[in-house]
């Protein structure tokens, strides 16, 4: 009997010991496939980075024309108030004194500051600025480090936020959320991979994401909340965390969440551009009617707590020692009891009004004049000491200034009419539809013996001691739709939306287009005459070349294609300056027949305006003006 229990023992114990150890493989391979497919998965949302240190010392090529100070958003760090504008970050001590100024383009990437953030991470604390273009720059109090994704799409950065678990959170424009741990790079939230971000808030445990046009959500416990529809509006423009509560900001009013589920909506109506909340109140801040304070007590009535003359937009309201402070242009301050908003800092003035070029073009007299994108145009003298601002209905969103040789008239145009200025820079005349032009919005102008030549989006008009007369696609007109002109004895080019038009006594001679001839692109948006032949910027393909023969040519050592801002080009003592979208400004020396391209001191890649006389070449950017020395370019 112990005999046959010992053979039957064995038996089981050899049928037992396969199964056991099949079972342990099969496990340890479940195991490790489950971990592989965690490591690729996590390989999948990481993101190629790289991380380098900045050199701050300020490069010596070209001097950056100051424009006044925007502020855009604030954070403390190491007990220091630090601002950051669109073209610079700025740092103030605890009693309102600057400390430092560091300018994009020259001490920073040449891209706009967005955002601020403080926070620890693996390299301790650090302050996050936020760009549009260059990524996430990290600032440990005396260095910048850039921390810059590989792919371009991801550089637009338009929140951050510094998590409790030592992340750094990155809203984008195009691709959600991005976290940075201090190392590697991720998507934070696959599901979102093509939001654009407007604002983050909360913690990484409850985050709250705002978008431009999906509303709002909420990412908790592993799990991604779609809560747009408790919205009055899908764009979300400022998120507020506090307890258990979260207000959300949106062009018509502002919500307000309990535990995720909303629970009333405030202040309905209102644009709301920021928001911050204690126990007992909401500070709102709008677009143009200041800020409100609104009581969270049931059945209280919002009160205004900023006199609308005083407030811009707000773009920010933060709590600093216990007490409310918001940038409106400025930085105010609340009083006891937040009834009332004192400024507590003085703007850096600039020299000029405005950072957004669109135009510029400098006189006979030295003058320099510089038209802006929405704000009018500016007048100043060589020093920059004095500057005099002009803007009123029609003076406003400029498009092209043009010198009359002699320096008896300049020709201003904008969306609303061509304004003609005197030897004094006085305003004698503005011409529009009412006077026979085809429209009110003027997109270029140039002066010829006899008269001007006029661009709009209707067609040409001719403009002479005879009055005003037009031609347009009916006339032969390649398209209506002009955006630039360039001439020579008695032939002008027009370059339109769909194609360049050469006129000869102001009759279309012959029309140029993709589909018959080399023209690679039909958005013609600038051009220059250089020698015998026309140089055309085109809107996607770069420079084109048009010989005296009609034929189009490229250039061997300008192979990118990239996007000429419309009329940012000029031709001056041997060089043509072209200005780009995104990729700096282009220049081409006729002596070489080489093309040379730079960014460098430049407070944008946007070139938007160029003009060039006695030596020197300023460059106007959608972030601000450079002036350079010729040989600095050279």
């Amino acid at each position: 009997m112990p005999r046959l229990f010992r053979r039957w023992w064995l038996a089981a114990l050899a049928t037992l010991v396969p199964i056991v150890l099949l079972s342990s493989w099969i496990c340890y391979q479940a195991v490790r496939a489950r971990s592989a497919a965690a490591v690729e998965s996590a390989s999948a949302q990481r993101i190629a980075v790289s991380v380098s240190a900045l050199e701050t010392t300020t490069p010596a090529r070209g001097e950056p024309i100051s424009s006044a100070a925007e502020f855009r958003d604030a954070a403390v760090f190491r007990g220091n108030l630090y601002l950051c504008g669109p073209d610079a970050l700025y740092a103030y001590d605890a009693d309102g004194t600057p400390i430092q100024t560091w300018r994009s383009g020259r001490e920073l990437p040449g891209v706009e500051l967005v955002s601020l953030a403080t926070g620890n991470s693996r390299n301790g604390l650090e302050l996050y600025i936020a760009t549009r273009g260059a990524g996430v720059l990290a600032f440990d109090g005396k260095r910048f480090r850039q921390i810059l994704p590989g792919d371009e799409r991801l550089r637009n950065i338009t929140s951050v936020l510094a998590s409790n678990t030592g992340r750094v959170l990155l809203g984008t424009a195009n691709d959600g959320i991005l976290a940075w741990d201090g190392q590697n790079l991720s998507r934070l939230v696959p599901e979102l991979a093509h939001a654009h971000v407007t604002a983050l808030a909360g913690a990484d445990s409850d985050l709250w994401i705002g978008t431009i046009a999906a509303g709002v959500r909420r990412f908790h416990a592993g799990q991604l909340d779609n809560l747009a529809a408790a919205l009055p509006d899908p764009h979300v423009l400022s998120i507020a965390v506090r307890d258990h509560e979260t207000y959300v900001g949106t062009p018509v009013g502002v919500v307000e969440f309990q535990d995720g589920r909303k629970r009333r909506t405030l202040a309905d109506g209102y644009f709301a551009t920021s928001l911050e909340a204690d126990d007992a109140t909401l500070a709102i801040g709008t677009e143009d009617e200041g800020i409100l304070t609104v009581p969270l007590e049931p059945n209280r009535r919002l009160e205004s707590a900023m006199a609308l003359e005083a407030a811009g937009p707000v773009s920010r309201i933060f709590r600093l020692d216990g007490v409310r402070y918001a940038l409106a242009g400025t930085l105010y301050r609340t009083g006891e009891r937040g009834a009332s908003w004192t400024q507590v800092l003085e703007k850096p003035k600039g020299q000029l009004t405005d950072r957004n070029i669109a135009a510029l073009s400098i006189a006979s007299d030295g003058r320099l004049w510089a038209g802006y994108f929405d704000h009018g145009l500016d007048i100043a003298d060589g020093s920059f000491e004095n500057v005099t601002h002009l803007e009123d209905e029609h003076l406003f969103c400029v498009n092209r200034i043009a010198q009359e040789p002699g320096g008896r008239r300049t020709a201003v145009a904008t969306a609303n009419g061509l304004v003609m200025f005197d030897v004094n820079a006085k305003i004698r005349q503005v011409i529009g539809r009412k006077d026979g032009l085809l429209a009110d919005h003027v997109t270029d102008v140039l002066f010829r013996p006899g008269g001007m030549v006029i661009a709009t989006p209707a067609g040409l008009s001719f403009a002479g001691p005879g009055g005003i007369r037009s031609l347009y696609v009916f006339q032969g007109l390649v398209n209506n739709h002009v955006y630039s002109l360039a001439w020579t004895g008695d032939r002008v080019a027009a370059g339109t939306l769909g194609g360049l038009s050469l006129l000869q006594n102001d009759a279309v001679q012959v029309n140029y287009t993709t589909a018959n001839s080399g023209l690679k692109h039909n958005w013609i948006s600038a051009l220059a005459r250089v020698g015998d032949d026309w140089f055309a910027g085109t809107y996607g393909a770069g420079v084109m070349r048009l010989d005296a023969a009609g034929e189009w040519h490229t250039f061997p050592d300008l192979k990118e294609k990239f996007e000429v801002n419309p009329n940012a080009m000029t031709l001056a003592d041997g060089t043509l300056y072209v200005g780009s979208l995104g990729r700096g400004l282009w220049m081409y020396s006729l002596a070489s027949g080489r093309w040379t391209n730079t960014s460098a001191g430049l407070p944008s890649t946007n070139v938007t305006a160029i003009a060039a006389a006695n030596g020197l070449v300023y460059v106007g950017t959608d972030n601000g003006l450079v002036r350079f020395r010729e040989e600095e370019l050279r």
